[in-house]
């Protein structure tokens, strides 16, 4: 071309999530059977959706409404709902204006940092989601920063290590949280939101708090929601429907800004957003117009609660097989519906390997072998050991080693069965 036509962050786009895939399904055409513990859809996993939210959904589609266009910020009606969700919840006066839907969260994110000035930075956490981290490196046109999350510590965050990185990185201009958080389900504490809701308010930042699994913690009153701690700093919070419905299919999230009209540049990037999904017209109607009834029946905070129970119960199950090998810190979640593994420094080499019966998948794995970080050796060697498909931590764009697996398999037989496997593989690698 006679000019440049790529965009500069191109390299940044990456999503092991679902890259990983495609080896997978290679795999499955040696003769492999595949396990799928990489990506984190209930329903695929085999979650059943409850049958009066079924029944709302079907209601409403038989309405002509629900075929055509909704407002540029969402309907009138979804929006009203959340404002007096949260006045019941804590009192806090959000503003329907205030509320901006998305066709889902993952167009919500490529938005917002998509939209933000390009020399002003989010820093977020490590591992990172990397929807989130690729979006905001491409945008950046080089590597996300990160603060540490630290798995020695329940993967508490490093406060110092953010504080140390916003002080010195002038750029800086917001701090991701993710609360719950993916891929390690750590619900932050109190006490936590609160340091760094300080530490934004001295550095003159704002947030942003992805909370797509707010009511996915494991102990309901030990997830604060961001805009309870706020005061007067900016910020940004997300959530939607595609987990806790659960309806991933459905492509509906929202964007709920606070302290808007406390910083004049706050509030034209927010115009921005609004502006920009003008543009698009409009988010996806029908997930709007039933959003009020599902999430105000009366049977919602039961079937969410049952769910987040269901999860924990896992969780504790896969802690109890793990946390004693040796050559892994294994902290328990405390929320969402992921549990990721980290190798300790020194335990991974490029000599490990695992016995692979199947001497096609074996044909098709080793050459791949020479290019791939030590813990996506071990994840391609599980799965086609085993069939086990787990998502390496270093595809969290994390210098972290290790493997994120999720909580959704509905059978607990099965599940155990899984986490076992992983569980012996683990120490057969690591002993080779």
């Amino acid at each position: 071309m006679r000019s440049p036509i790529v965009y500069p962050g191109a390299d940044e786009l990456t999503y092991e999530i679902r890259e990983i895939v495609a080896v997978a399904k290679k795999l499955e055409q040696c003769g492999v059977v595949i396990t799928w513990e990489n990506i984190g859809d209930p329903v695929a996993k085999g979650e059943c959706v409850p049958g009066w939210i079924k029944d709302i959904v079907a209601g409403e589609v038989r309405q002509d409404a629900s075929f055509g266009y909704s407002p540029t910020k969402g309907l009138q009606t979804a929006r009203d709902f959340i404002t007096n969700e949260r006045r019941k919840e804590c009192g806090i006066p959000l503003d329907p204006e205030d509320i901006l839907f998305f066709n889902g969260l993952g167009d919500a994110i490529a938005n917002v940092y998509t939209y933000l000035n390009r020399c002003a930075r989010v820093i977020g956490p490590n591992p990172a989601y990397p929807t989130h981290s690729s979006a905001e490196g491409a945008h950046a046109g080089g590597k996300n920063l990160t603060y540490r999350l630290d798995p020695s510590k329940g993967w508490l965050p490093d406060l110092a290590d953010l504080r140390n990185k916003v002080q010195n990185n002038p750029t800086i201009t917001g701090i991701l949280i993710i609360n719950p958080d993916n891929p390690t389900g750590l619900v932050y504490p109190r006490e936590t939101l609160e340091e760094i809701v300080a530490i934004a308010r001295t550095h003159d930042l704002f947030l942003i708090s992805d909370e797509i699994y707010a009511h996915l913690a494991y102990d309901k009153s030990a997830m604060i929601p961001l805009y309870t701690l706020l005061d007067d700093v900016p910020a940004l919070v997300m959530r939607g429907l595609s987990k806790e419905v659960p309806w991933p299919g459905s492509r509906c999230g929202w964007i709920e800004f606070y302290n808007k009209r406390n910083d004049a540049q706050f509030a034209r990037y927010a115009k921005t957003l609004v502006d920009a999904k003008m543009l698009e017209v409009c988010s996806t109607t029908l997930p709007q117009q039933v959003l009020p009834a599902i999430l105000g029946d009366v049977r919602y905070a039961t079937h969410v609660r049952e769910r987040a129970l269901g999860y924990a119960k896992k969780a504790a199950l896969a802690h109890a097989l793990l946390r004693d090998i040796p050559g892994i810190t294994a902290p328990e979640p405390k929320g969402a519906f992921y549990y990721s593994v980290v190798f300790k420094d020194g335990a991974l080499n490029n000599t490990h390997a695992l016995p692979i019966a199947n001497t096609q998948a074996r044909a098709l794995l080793e050459p791949l072998l020479p290019a791939l970080p030590p813990d996506k050796r071990f994840v391609y060697y599980l799965m086609a050991a085993t069939g086990i498909c787990v998502v390496p931590l270093s595809g969290f764009n994390s210098d972290l080693q290790g493997f994120r697996m999720t909580l959704l398999e509905p059978d607990e037989a099965v599940f155990k069965k899984t986490v076992s496997a992983i569980a012996e593989n683990i120490t057969t690698y690591l002993s080779g």
